[in-house]
């Protein structure tokens, strides 16, 4: 029999708008719906409010205001971020750096890239997902122009040491870009001390909308990017086309929210987890946390069962929202290729599942879900033996 218990446990893929965001987007569609580049009381109304935006966001992440440009989400900004710095810096060299673990808005560009003439290096992991900086140091040439590492892995959770990777990518004199996006808004986060010189997120991460993220350019470091979308002048003609002003004053109120609820919230999902871990490694045989012993952030686990069809295993979920830790493209399941990329062959890589709680998250939920994937798991190993 089914149960009729939903729960929500992919806070990674995205989150619910939080109601007081949405409450205060909703006079933007009816009555304070002005074009924030108009001429008139409306316009200057809208544009108003999206600076004011600009400077909720900024203090979530702690930079300056005009070190934040707008765009339709992280993976917009993360394309802007990497096109519009190689095109102005390809005078000073061709070679970019990465990482095997990157989310795919970043690999599918550096893909693009290559097919531009670009190289590039992507690092290696250990079976933690680290990478090795003396790799990273070692791969560093003359024509290397970009280091571009995420600050957390969607997937597994795993946070880079930032602060040491900056210090290393900095001293060789080349620029280094972050994607932020599962970080922020999780963990405390000053773009100001990792003194990363881009950096891109989004809103619907936080509990804010769908269809707006941002771009960091570091202006102390004198960071240049040239536009790759053309038609208008607005945010510094970076990201012309007019405003989405409600998804922006949402994005703006999700990262106030985030900033003063963060550290209390963060500790209290993080004690969920720490229970749902637990439960794990005492209650089921021949499991596997992955990047348990590395820095990780509090509301992420992936866990490997070893000997279970994943596919049967979410089938038997079909009530819990979890993600498989994979992707699926044109109905053929494909190993993720972080665990991949971690060491795991195929059958364990597909044989894991991401779970990640968020602001809704209860204990109830944590046993809840425990319980059933326990039955669930030694029911498919009955059936297998």
């Amino acid at each position: 029999m089914i149960s009729k218990k939903k729960i929500y446990l992919d806070y990674n893929a995205t989150t619910p708008v939080d109601e007081r965001v949405v409450e205060v987007m909703i006079p933007y569609f009816t009555e304070k719906f002005g074009n924030a580049s108009s001429d008139h009381i409306f316009g200057w109304e809208a544009e108003e409010d999206v600076e004011f935006a600009r400077e909720q966001v900024a203090k979530l992440v702690h930079c300056k205001p005009t070190e934040i440009t707008f765009t339709s989400g992280a993976t917009e900004a993360a394309n802007l971020g990497l096109f519009g710095f190689c095109e102005r810096n390809r005078s000073k060299g061709n070679h970019i750096i990465t990482c095997k673990t990157e989310h795919k808005a970043v690999l599918d560009s550096m893909n693009a890239l290559e097919n531009k003439g670009f190289e590039v290096t992507y690092l290696k992991v250990n079976h933690e997902g680290n990478i090795d900086l003396e790799e990273l140091e070692n791969s560093i040439t003359p024509d290397t122009i970009l280091v571009c590492l995420m600050l957390a892995n969607n997937e597994t959770g795993l946070i880079h040491p930032m602060q040491k990777i900056e210090k290393i990518v900095h001293s060789k004199g080349v620029n280094l870009m972050s994607d932020i996006t599962q970080a922020v808004g999780k963990i405390p986060l000053n773009l100001k001390d990792l003194n990363l010189d881009l950096a891109v997120f989004s809103s619907h991460k936080i509990y804010g909308p769908k269809g707006v993220g941002a771009i960091y350019i570091n202006k102390k470091n004198k960071v240049e990017v040239v536009a790759q979308i053309f038609g208008g002048g607005q945010e510094k003609a970076l990201r012309p086309g007019t405003l989405n002003v409600p998804g922006i004053v949402g994005f703006g109120k999700a990262a106030e929210i985030a900033f003063s609820e963060m550290n209390n919230e963060s500790a209290r999902i993080l004690k969920l987890r720490n229970k749902l871990e637990a439960f794990f490694k005492d209650e089921i045989e021949k499991v596997k946390i992955n990047s348990e012993n590395s820095n990780r952030l509090p509301n992420t686990t992936n866990v490997s069962f070893e000997n279970i069809d994943g596919t049967k295993l979410l089938r038997k979920l079909n009530m819990l929202a979890i993600s498989r830790g994979s992707a699926c493209t044109s109905n053929f399941i494909h190993p993720s290729h972080v665990l991949t990329a971690m060491g795991l062959n195929d059958e364990m890589a597909l044989s894991s599942i991401r779970i990640s709680l968020g602001r809704n998250t209860s204990i109830d939920d944590i046993e809840f879900t425990s319980g059933e994937i326990k039955i669930a798991v030694n029911s498919l190993n009955r059936v297998e033996a």
